[in-house]
């Protein structure tokens, strides 16, 4: 239990973690001004705060039962072992800093998987690929500089590369959240002060370019990394965000009324061991989950009983993403001259890429499931601990000193005391100037499980699902061991069929509907409004390449919806229009369809209509009149140049092309009874070639016009924005309604027709105006069962009134599809 509800802080949202997906939240729900505040369980790491000696390596574990509140959080499970971060800046603190983008094919639907069940992405590269843009400046993506001195003498770079071209495999510079110039676009250069950006440092200690140590992945004391906590995270401290570190979450449950609560204890003092800390209670009208994919699937499990109605999708879609680690020992660089130096470097600088089956690419040989191989690094003080000690048996002290600390946590797991196997290993020359580890992820099956076992997180999970894509994996790294005169030396693991993944995904996936995923397309759970998924245990299945891209992309996505229904919908269960509501923008139909007269918003909308709501929101009726407003989304394409919608839509150069509405009726009475049947437009547009995503200045839509006959009707668009560039641009679009069966009912009134005009055209005027573009949008399935949920009304008779529209509706369509009109 919580405190009393009487002494419980309320935020506007409460953000569960400050990993990729929690911190990016935060971020853009801070900078729109709203009252977020953040709790992550793990301590801050400004630079140079990083452990380096074995005596710090030994608190740097996670376990605050034991006393231990360090960054490393192992878990253990049957098939997989894994570790991940608790810091601010979550899995930023321990990743490699690659940038990729998950593939566009590799967005599978309905795959079936080899354990049962399917592997479905309710999103798509072209819905993500904004998100992946502003995530990428956000972080500062940039490719190794190879072509510049001194990161040219990095021999693992060049002697993946060579191995590459002689296998013919597909290899790249990746884009890398790291600071190789003092600021962007600026000259790469070693260990240069780096300027902050305009947000500043949350933790006023200086950074300083990469120095090619190779310590990425134990944390970068220079603060080279742009890790979440120099970048999303310290815009989101300076746009007011509340970042409470040291505060681990116990339980989550919906608040009576509306809203969450979310109970956290605050380890205040890190040097002692917590035996009972007091628990503290924080209430939220919303709640974003992201706390990694074990910690927001273990959060809801156990407060399940919490939630009746979860989907019974929770803990499915579980997998390491194909990770895979192997070593190639007594490797030389191109020349065969001197040995290669894995230290030297980032830890990851290139990224090789195996085609998918998916990939629609004929005649690929050896295509199955994709994956990527890159190449990997470990920090340059473990090779100067090796090579400084002078026996085998030191070797093995220290290696299973630093071992023994990770068995530690595996004690009740079968099997996994692998000490003397590591030792050999690294006595082989594993952790030599002359090795290269090769780090493997792919498009594994996300066949696992995640459950409550004793009270404690467990996971069913096998290799044997994913056998060939790991045979084919191990078999290309053993090619590229061939070419560099390596010897190719599996992870002892493997032999166990144990994997050790710092990628797992899923346990709470999205999906199209409650029947196969916990939440939805955006991240907002099934049946619990307001509350988000944000985090890795979202993905439905395998990214394939590095995920934290994707996550914080999503991530991206699912705040910018989250603040397009803040303003009309006011949370879960929270004070209605929460956030700053936009003014009437006293848009006017300008003498279009059914603007008799071409009488302004007093005819069609009603006198002083107020407030406009939000997307899917309730708008405010004038006095004594009823309002009703809906939100309708929808997609597709374009071709600039082109008259024909129908050709527009399918040339090859066209581009995606959307918009999101909230259209609004201020005085249905007269909607229902005027010809026109006019409302109001408002919402974005996303021309992509145009600028981007652009506020809708003036819009209209009239329902079911008259066109010449009884048996059809126009369903018409009128959207005023303004590009880019500045000019002014008019989206006019119809649906066709025509007579037939009703089965034509869904792809008619689901298929708007547009053209794109120079200018702010009206109605009467389009015949002479230039013509910018054509193309078709369509509605989405779930869009479209998204978009019944969105119906409100204000005013008197709210109820009645929506029945009216609703007969009126049912009514228009029986005139065009019924028996007399079947054809």
């Amino acid at each position: 239990m919580g405190a009393s509800r009487e002494s419980v802080e309320h935020a506007d949202t409460v953000v569960i973690g400050s990993g990729f997906g929690g911190s990016v939240t935060a971020y853009r729900l801070a900078e729109a001004g709203r009252h977020v505040v953040l709790l992550e369980r793990g301590q801050p790491y400004p630079p140079g705060s990083f452990p380096r000696s074995p005596a710090q390596m030994n608190r740097a574990f996670w376990d605050p039962a034991a006393g231990l509140y360090g960054m490393f959080d192992v878990w253990s499970f049957d098939g997989c072992d894994s570790v991940v971060s608790a810091g601010l800046g979550g899995g930023s603190l321990i990743y490699a800093n690659v940038l990729l983008r998950k593939d566009e094919h590799w967005f599978v639907h309905d795959q079936p998987m080899r354990g049962g069940g399917y592997e479905s992405w309710p999103i798509s590269r072209a819905d993500l690929d904004p998100h992946y843009d502003a995530v990428e400046k956000m972080l500062g993506a940039t490719p190794y500089p190879l072509d510049r001195a001194p990161f040219d003498d990095t021999p693992k770079t060049h002697a993946m590369q060579d191995a590459a071209a002689e296998l013919g495999l597909d290899i790249t510079l990746p884009p890398l959240a790291v600071s190789f110039a003092d600021r962007p676009g600026g000259t790469p250069g070693i260990s240069l002060p780096i300027a902050d950006p305009g947000y500043g440092n949350l933790h006023g200690v200086g950074r300083r370019t990469c120095r090619l140590c190779g310590e990425c992945d134990i944390g970068c004391n220079e603060g080279a990394k742009n890790s979440l906590d120099h970048t999303y995270l310290s815009a989101a401290a300076h746009h007011g965000a509340d970042i409470r570190t040291s505060h681990e979450v116990k339980a989550i449950r919906p608040r009576p009324g509306g809203g969450y609560e979310v109970d956290y204890v605050h380890h205040a003092d890190l040097t002692v061991k917590e035996k009972r800390p007091q628990v503290t209670t924080i209430s939220c009208d919303r709640l974003v989950l992201g706390a990694g994919t074990y910690g927001t699937t273990f959060l809801l499990l156990k407060s399940r009983e919490a939630f009746p109605g979860l989907s019974e999708a929770l803990g499915t879609r579980f997998s390491g993403n194909g990770d895979l680690l192997t070593f190639l020992l007594n490797a030389k660089d191109r020349n065969r001259v001197r040995p290669l130096d894995a230290a030297r470097g980032p830890v990851i600088t290139t990224a090789i890429r195996l085609p998918d089956e998916v990939d629609g690419v004929p005649g690929v040989p050896g295509a199955g499931r994709g994956a990527y191989i890159e190449d990997g690094g470990y920090p340059a003080f473990t090779d100067w601990i090796v090579q400084g000690l002078d026996t085998g048996h030191e070797i093995e002290r220290a290696v299973k000193f630093l071992w023994g600390r990770f068995t530690e946590f595996f004690k009740d797991a079968p099997d996994t005391n692998l000490s003397k196997e590591i030792s050999d290993l690294i006595g082989d020359g594993a952790l030599t100037v002359s090795s290269l580890p090769l780090l493997g992820m792919g498009r594994d099956t996300a066949d696992g499980r995640l459950h409550l076992k004793g009270g404690r997180l467990a996971a069913d999970w096998t290799t044997e699902t994913s056998e060939a894509l790991f045979t084919r994996v191990r078999k290309t790294m053993q090619g590229i061991a061939d070419v560099l005169g390596a010897h190719y030396a599996d992870n002892p693991m493997w032999f166990r069929k144990r994997i050790i993944t710092v990628h797992p995904l899923g346990g709470a996936p999205m999906g199209a509907h409650p029947g196969e995923g916990v939440c939805d397309a955006f991240g907002e759970v099934f049946g619990f409004p307001g509350l988000y998924i944000a985090d890795g245990a979202a993905m439905p299945g395998p990214v394939g390449p590095n995920p934290s891209l994707t996550i914080a992309a999503q991530a991206d996505r699912l705040a910018t919806r989250l603040l397009e229904d803040l303003p009309a919908r006011g949370g879960a269960g929270g004070p209605e229009g929460a956030g700053t509501v936009p003014s009437d923008t006293g848009a006017e139909p300008a003498g279009g369809a059914g603007s008799p007269d071409g009488a302004g918003r007093d005819s069609a909308y009603g006198q002083g209509s107020g407030s406009r709501g939000g997307p899917g929101g309730p708008s405010t009726a004038a006095p004594g009149r009823t309002s009703l407003s809906f939100t309708e989304e929808m997609k597709g394409f374009i071709t600039y140049g082109e008259r024909d919608p129908r050709i527009g839509e399918l040339a090859d150069g066209r581009i995606p092309l959307a918009f999101r509405l909230t259209i609004t009726a201020h005085d249905v009475e007269r909607f229902l009874t005027e010809p026109g049947h006019t409302a109001a437009a408002e919402g974005w547009v996303d021309a992509r070639g145009h600028g981007g995503r652009r506020e809708v200045e003036r819009g209209w839509f009239n329902l079911f016009v008259p066109d010449g006959g009884e048996d059809r009707r126009l369903m018409k668009y009128r959207l005023y924005f303004t590009d880019g560039a500045g000019r002014p641009l008019t989206l006019a679009g119809h649906k066709n309604v025509l007579h037939g069966p009703p089965t034509r009912i869904w792809p008619d009134t689901s298929t708007l027709y547009v053209r794109l005009l120079e200018g702010h055209v009206a109605e009467e005027a389009e015949d002479g105006a230039p013509v910018a573009g054509a193309g078709v949008l369509h509605i989405q399935l779930s869009d479209f069962a998204r978009q019944l949920t969105t119906f409100r009304t204000s005013g008197p008779d709210g109820l009645e009134t929506l029945l009216r529209f609703g007969r009126f509706f049912a009514g228009e369509l029986w005139e065009v599809y019924g028996p007399d009109h079947a054809g």
